[in-house]
């Protein structure tokens, strides 16, 4: 059995700037008009993370009870955000292909609250339910705990160890490639986020793409010792 765990934006969609201009408003509706999430490095790190970051360069205390407020406040201006979502080219048609695939699990790692994915992918034309294992933003530390989650996750389900040489990272940028290096997972990035291809052959991934239209090599590695 292949677990293929998916990064969601940059890499199955783009919101086309719906998701910072929605996390922008819900902070300003909280915490002033003046709330900045521009000096924040937002690029594969866990929501929590950013709005925890963002708090801080803000002057903001980051408590539970703020973090929660930000958490349910964005979710709720992410819904009317999202007109612009799309997803990025080969998606579509990857997923059905993977979906039909026998041995082959579908899984999401990333950085989102896990109803912000879920709002994301439905804009983006993506069926949520179409992953059958996951590890969100809103439950673990860190990306690494994320992975770990959803192959236990799949372990559970497919009632069988997931070994991580059978786990594939898909993901745009170097945080995606560590998060499995750090787990033993293969990786594979798409420059489809804010990354070139030479940034993240420089953080290791084992197979860089321009993006998903010609997913040939994520196949082979999908055959690869199956």
């Amino acid at each position: 059995m292949k677990l293929l765990l998916f990064d969601v934006d940059g890499t199955l969609l783009l919101s086309h700037g719906g998701s910072l201009q929605a996390m922008t408003r819900a902070a300003r509706r909280l915490f002033g008009p003046r709330f900045s999430l521009e000096d924040v490095d937002r690029n594969g790190r866990l929501d929590p993370e950013i709005i925890g970051m963002a708090l801080e360069s803000n002057g903001v205390e980051a408590t539970p009870q703020q973090l929660d407020a930000f958490r349910d406040s964005y979710v709720r201006e992410l819904r009317t955000q999202l007109d612009a979502t799309r997803s990025l080219p080969g998606v579509l048609e990857l997923l059905a292909g993977l979906r039909a695939t026998e041995g082959v699990l579908l899984g999401l790692v990333t950085g989102n609250y896990a109803e912000a994915a879920r709002l994301k992918l439905e804009a983006a034309g993506i069926d949520p339910s179409w992953f059958v294992v996951g590890g969100f933003g809103d439950e673990a530390a860190t990306r690494g705990e994320l992975v770990r989650l959803a192959m236990d996750a799949a372990a559970s389900l497919a009632r069988q160890a997931v070994p991580a040489a059978d786990v594939i990272v898909i993901g745009d940028t170097p945080r995606d490639v560590e998060c499995a290096k750090a787990n033993g997972c293969a990786s594979l990035a798409v420059a489809t986020g804010n990354f070139t291809r030479d940034a993240l052959e420089a953080a290791g991934a084992d197979v860089v793409l321009a993006d998903l239209s010609d997913p040939a090599p994520l196949w082979a590695m999908v055959e690869h010792s199956r």
